[in-house]
């Protein structure tokens, strides 16, 4: 199980704290992209190309000091390579210390590092990148990198949560999803199942452009065929969150779903310059920490004001990391209403071109 139904409950009332008063939100993810160094060179992501740049420690803590941050507030650690930091050490006992509700990312490409980390600073829980066997992490991650990761698992699986990371792209198929599900299950850890996207931060606008235009190598990403003709392997059901995320995204790219970016409302992101974007997926800069605090940042009147107008009428992405949160949000709220009241208090939705159908509805013959 994915999340506890204490998750479910707490950001329930985070979710009305933040939409009632929107000049005190708090937030439930804090995302820190605390450098740009990179051993990898996926196809996927072009952070690696990017000039090396290290967030401070001094920043970090200086951001952990907002008020938006709570003692609840799960903040994880990235890049890049989060190892690579050159304050990583330091960073992660600090928060051992003062917040121990962080995680911790990684491409397990320097696994004593890895390994080290957890077992001296105990993050709350482990994101292991794993997109395929040998050959397929080559073919997406420019190395080879399988068998890193799974020393990294063997070693740790048992002292930490662990997930396996598992982005379906244009250089995978569900064949290698199949395979990463089951090497979790054969190792008794969870699986996170994402979808390509071309955010922003990890690629250059030359290359949205490029993967926008370009015909994609999997069809099931190039809107050529709905996941029934390609046949979801039928171990993605075993949790809800990662099989109604990669059924549902047919829908979002043929245009018939349509729901409200309601994840903006409780989750950050801050990049290794210091920007604080709206969103994982927009080029809109809320502000950066070098010249604001975090709160000013997050809970000024301009940033409400454009959190709220995005937070109802953006539909442009389908990046895990905000698009899970609405599933669930809008999936919850129906097993305690009509779907029309959830709309009077959400606003205008829908999962399929049927304005009217249900999650419960399009979901009980998948």
């Amino acid at each position: 199980m994915m999340y506890s139904l204490f998750d479910y409950a707490y950001n329930g009332c985070l979710y009305l704290n933040n939409t009632l008063l929107p000049r005190r939100k708090r937030l439930a993810q804090l995302m820190i992209y605390a450098t740009t160094a990179c051993q990898s060179r996926c196809r996927h992501c072009n952070i690696w190309q990017k000039p090396v740049e290290h967030l401070p420690f001094a920043d970090i803590r200086r951001i952990m000091q907002s008020r938006c941050v709570t003692r609840r507030t799960t903040v994880g650690l990235e890049g890049g390579e989060f190892v690579l930091h050159p304050e990583a050490d330091a960073i992660m006992a600090w928060f051992r210390q003062y917040h121990p509700n962080y995680t911790l990312l990684s491409n397990c490409l320097a696994p004593r590092k890895v390994i080290e980390a957890v077992r001296r600073h105990h993050p709350r829980h482990l994101y292991l990148s794993l997109d395929g066997g040998r050959e397929t992490y080559r073919r997406m991650r420019g190395c080879d990198g399988f068998d890193r990761v799974i020393q990294v698992v063997e070693a740790v699986k048992d002292e930490v949560p662990l997930s396996l990371m598992f982005c379906l792209s244009p250089w995978n198929t569900f064949r290698d999803m199949d395979f990463v599900i089951g090497l979790a299950r054969r190792y008794g850890v969870d699986v996170r199942i994402g979808i390509y996207g071309t955010m922003a931060y990890m690629v250059s606008e030359a290359e949205r452009t490029k993967s926008r235009e370009s015909v994609v190598a999997n069809p099931f990403l190039d809107g050529t065929a709905g996941p029934d003709a390609l046949d979801i392997p039928p171990s993605l059901k075993s949790t809800q969150e990662n099989f109604d995320f990669v059924a549902l995204y047919d829908q979002w790219r043929s245009g018939h779903l349509r729901l409200p970016c309601k994840s903006i409302l409780s989750s950050l992101v801050v990049h290794s310059n210091g920007d604080v974007p709206l969103c994982q997926n927009l080029d809109v800069v809320l502000g950066n920490i070098h010249r604001q605090s975090l709160d000013e940042i997050f809970n000024g009147p301009a940033s409400s004001g454009m959190q709220c107008r995005y937070s109802r009428n953006c539909n442009d992405c389908w990046i895990n990391f905000h698009r899970k949160y609405d599933i669930i949000l809008l999936r919850s709220m129906e097993r305690l209403m009509p779907k029309h009241l959830v709309e009077a208090f959400c606003g205008p939705y829908r999962w399929t071109e049927a304005p009217g159908m249900t999650y419960r509805q399009y979901f009980k013959n998948l």
